[in-house]
This record gives structure tokens, C-alpha cells and sequence, in this order.
């Protein structure tokens, strides 16, 4: 290891030396230990040989200066289970929590707001519309193990936590390094609400997504799973659609067919669906697509005005791209969050 770049309690962000090359590379403290110039390190490549995108990263499995690591912590739920970095944490809802009574009493959710994403670059946006017409509106984020386990990769969370426009974090499910840590979506919905007491909570996955250009495999189908458990629990589920006019493959044109397959099929109860108003043209394609599929008998499909996100951004001097592609790119992607961010606004107000 030849250069510390960033690092806080729980991450570093290194460069390592690799057959001549100086690269960058990640070092998750509570997994390895901490890393110091000079350590040899061993490190996971796959990543970057394969190109990823989200995930374009070396990361270090093993420091030769930490022979060992001590245990710390508590509570006995494992994450990354039963695999050699399992990591030991307190669940919320686990015996030795002070709120493991809560989790028994609880009955309902009593209509508390949920906001429902897929992709990680969704968050930002709608956390700045929001905070951009009411800055007193408090924002919980829960992040599901869909994508990066670690909620630590995320420089998003950093970011908005830094310029406090988010207040708490839950990781459920092989998640981890949230405020508070659960052991799935249920018991991180009931968090939200009962625990960290916001006015809405945030659901996507880290960063990064599971695509396979089939069907049914990408790892944002569990969209359609949250819908059900939010309204099982009898939360409010506000849907957040993917959209795009300028994604080359056809399958993501217009509403995503992620969206279409999750809503259409995987989801089996309802909630609101919040589109952006666009131009004619464009507006005729999300209305086709929605009647095709019918849609609009099965959800409360709600047209917001998302024009301002690029101002509530910029407030917030925050450069978010999806894909690779900026708001200048990707207008209407940006317009959906901006839309969904409204939506809230005026439920809460």
C-alpha cells in the first residue's frame, strides 16, 4: 500500500502498487483492520478486471500487518454471514437491544411515508427537492443489501450526511454499518417509524445493481417485495419509478421495464406511483405503457411537476449522474425524482 487518499473510523481509501501500476483500492477497517503505507496487502481484482462500473474498485481482503482482529462490538447477529469476513453487530430487534420490546408491542406503521427507489442515484435527488422546499423535513434512508453491502462505499450517504440533509440510516439484511442494524425489510420498516421517528424514510439498495437483461434478473425486483411489506405493515408506499428517454437500451425507454416487470408482476399490492408532467410526446409513452399493463387500475398514479430538481441540486451544490449520465444527459430520470420529491412535500404540508 502506497498512499491513504481519505479514511475515517470504519474506511479507508487507498492506493496499492499491482505489477507496476499504482491503483486505487478500498480497505473496510471493521473487516481488515486498519491500513498503514508500506502494508502488504492482498487484494480482490475482480472488479476492475471485469470493468464494473458502480464497483470499479480493488478491494483488500487481507493486511500481513494484522494478524489478527480483535472482536468488537456487540450483539450476536452475524452479517456477510458464514463467509470468512462475517462481522458480528446488535440488531435493532435482537434480545440484547433496548428496543427488542418494541418489535413485540408493535401493531401497525400507521401510515408512515415511504418513499420506494430501485437504483442508489435516486436518493440525492429526492433528498434535495425535499429539503429544498422544506428544510425542516426530517429524512430517514434505508438501505437494503441489493447492491453494495456496505453502507460505507456509499460517498452519497457521506455527502448528505455531511451537509445534514438526511438524519438516520438503517442497513437490513446483509447491509451493514447503518445507525441502526436489521435483519430484514419488516423489521427495518418498523426502525423507521418506531425508533428513528422521521417524517419519511428512503428505501433503495447501495450502490450498484444487479442486471441480467432478462425478465426477472436484476436485484431491483425487490422493489416489488417492499411495496407488500410496507403496506402489510400498513405504511404508506410511495412508488418511485424508473425513468428514462435517453437510456440506449430499449428495454429501459420510457418506464424502465424493471419498473413495468415489478409493478405489473412482482408487486401484489398497491401504492402511489409518481410520474413526472413532460412534453406530449413523452408524456404519451408513460401513458401507454401504464394502460397496456393496466396500471392504472391497480395503483394511484399521481403527475407531479419534478422541473425544479436541477435548482434544489445545485442549492445543494450536489453533481449526481445515474449511469453514468448527469441531469444534462438524462432529464427525465433527474424530473421523476424532482416529481417525487413534490409529492412528498404536499403530504407532509
Amino acid at each position: 500500500m502506497v498512499k491513504i487518499d481519505e479514511e475515517d473510523e470504519h474506511v479507508s481509501w487507498i492506493r496499492v502498487e499491482l505489477n507496476n501500476t499504482i491503483s486505487k483500492a478500498i480497505n473496510y477497517n471493521d473487516l481488515t483492520g486498519t491500513v498503514k503505507v508500506g502494508d502488504m496487502v492482498i487484494i480482490n481484482t475482480t472488479a476492475v478486471e471485469l470493468s464494473l462500473g458502480t464497483g470499479g474498485i480493488h478491494f483488500v481482503i487481507f493486511n500481513y500487518s494484522n494478524e489478527y482482529k480483535t472482536l468488537r462490538g456487540s450483539g450476536h447477529i452475524m452479517k456477510l454471514r458464514y463467509t470468512p469476513h462475517q462481522i458480528r453487530c446488535l440488531a435493532a430487534e435482537e434480545e440484547d437491544s433496548e428496543y427488542h420490546q418494541l418489535f413485540n408491542d408493535f401493531k401497525s406503521l400507521d401510515g408512515h411515508l415511504f418513499v420506494i427507489g430501485t437504483l442508489h442515484s435516486m436518493l440525492a435527488p429526492i433528498v434535495a427537492m425535499l429539503k429544498w422546499l422544506d428544510s425542516s423535513i426530517k429524512i430517514n434512508y434505508l438501505m437494503t443489501d441489493g447492491g453494495a453491502l456496505s453502507l460505507y462505499f456509499s460517498n452519497t450517504v457521506k455527502m448528505l450526511r455531511n451537509k445534514k440533509m438526511i438524519n438516520n440510516t438503517i442497513t437490513i439484511g446483509n447491509a451493514f454499518g447503518g445507525d441502526l442494524e436489521c435483519t430484514n425489510i419488516y423489521t427495518g420498516l418498523i426502525s423507521a417509524k418506531e425508533i428513528l421517528r422521521g417524517d419519511v424514510t428512503i428505501i433503495t439498495m447501495g450502490p450498484g445493481i444487479v442486471g441480467t437483461g432478462t425478465k426477472y434478473g436484476f436485484s431491483g425486483i425487490e422493489q416489488g417485495q417492499i411495496i407488500d411489506a410496507v403496506n402489510t405493515l400498513e405504511g404508506e408506499a410511495v412508488i418511485v419509478p424508473r425513468i428514462s428517454f435517453n437510456d440506449r437500451r430499449e428495454r429501459h425507454f420510457g418506464i424502465s421495464h424493471h419498473t413495468r416487470t415489478i409493478l405489473s408482476e412482482i408487486a401484489k399490492t398497491s401504492g402511489k406511483v409518481v410520474l413526472p408532467l413532460l412534453d406530449d410526446n413523452k408524456f404519451n409513452v408513460l401513458n401507454n405503457q401504464i394502460r397496456k399493463l393496466k396500471l392504472d387500475e391497480k395503483y394511484e398514479i399521481i403527475y407531479e411537476n419534478g422541473d425544479k430538481i436541477l435548482e434544489a441540486m445545485n442549492y445543494f451544490n450536489l453533481k449526481i449522474t445515474t449511469m453514468g449520465r448527469s441531469y444534462e444527459d438524462d432529464k427525465e430520470f433527474f424530473k421523476t425524482l424532482g416529481a417525487v420529491g413534490t409529492h412528498i412535500f404536499r403530504e407532509l404540508n
